[in-house]
């Protein structure tokens, strides 16, 4: 019989390869019916984006939440294709020459590299686009309420106050547009709740919103989403200090080179990794509710605070 640590790997390995399926067919060369053409070109570097990479755990956490509620797996699926469509998106905008000029993501050349810079923006600009027509399509849930809530709370997620603003705090972090100056822990905390942890939050939320549940069982999640972004950034800023280029994927050690703003930095390595550990038992006594049901989600918490690529 399986254990815990078994069945999460295999239950990650499953979304992944049902994610990657999806993907592989809403990146089809074929226009669609109100498209007039997809340019080969365009086609061919959104592929090299959005396919064979990565562990898929966005779209496994709204998989996994959905479960919770009991939600049909074929429109958790398409959810969590269309987060992945906007995660996707910012890791090209993230590699450009402009924001974080990195040449390696998921051990492959950067879309820039393999490409050039107008097509990665191009790329990034038209993952986000699609990712909000996958999400407004009916095979997401056949309430339109519900798609319309997806939609709403994917953009807040993603943009201005979200993701997309997390990436300018970030910047202006560096120095880019005035003085640098040192952060406090709670403006870092507010700089990676926006860059990194929104999107982990929406991928929890989004479950939630598919079941229609109620507002406790929502309040529920949205804490579990909270605590696991939070450590999601923790241990990649640990893996940046400790880890190697071979087994990133991507280049180690950048962050602390270009003097990001990062809680590793300003707690220091072990006072770091003890606050993972909390946001761990926080994660989980999120859960209490969910009793078995949420062995998964446990699992996936334990797996982000100790994952090593």
């Amino acid at each position: 019989m399986k254990n815990d640590t078994a069945r999460f790997t295999d239950r990650l390995a499953a979304t992944a390869r049902d994610i990657e399926t999806l993907l592989d067919q809403l990146l089809s060369p074929a226009a669609l019916s109100s498209e007039t053409a997809r340019p080969p070109r365009l086609v061919a570097a959104m592929r090299h984006a959005a396919l064979d990479g990565g562990k898929r755990l966005r779209p496994f956490l709204v998989v996994e939440t959905a479960a919770l509620f009991d939600v049909d797996r074929t429109g958790a699926l398409m959810t969590g294709a269309a987060l992945e469509l906007i995660h996707c998106y910012s890791l090209v905008h993230d590699d450009l020459p402009a924001m974080d000029n990195d040449d390696l993501r998921r051990g492959r050349p950067t879309v820039h590299k393999a490409f050039d810079d107008a097509t990665a923006i191009l790329v990034g600009d038209s993952l986000l686009t699609l990712a909000f027509d996958v999400m407004a399509r009916a095979e997401v849930h056949p309430d339109a309420t519900v798609r319309a809530t997806l939609v709403l709370e994917l953009a807040r997620a993603s943009g201005l106050g979200g993701m997309a603003g997390g990436q300018m705090l970030d910047l202006a972090a560096e120095g880019r547009f005035e003085n640098k100056r040192t952060l406090s822990e709670k403006e870092i905390v507010t700089l990676q709740a926006m860059k990194t942890g929104a999107l982990i939050r929406f991928a929890c939320n989004a479950g939630a919103i598919l079941g229609k549940a109620d507002a406790a069982a929502r309040t529920s999640v949205a804490r579990y989403g909270s605590a696991i972004g939070q450590a999601f950034q923790i241990a990649d800023d640990l893996l940046d200090v400790e880890g190697d280029t071979k087994t990133l994927g991507k280049a180690a050690g950048k962050d602390a080179a270009a003097g990001k703003a990062t809680l590793v930095a300003t707690l220091g390595v072990d006072r770091a990794r003890a606050r993972l550990n909390e946001l761990v038992e926080e994660a989980n006594a999120a859960l209490a509710s969910f009793s078995e049901k949420s062995d998964t989600l446990r699992a996936a918490a334990r797996f982000i605070a100790e994952r090593r690529a």
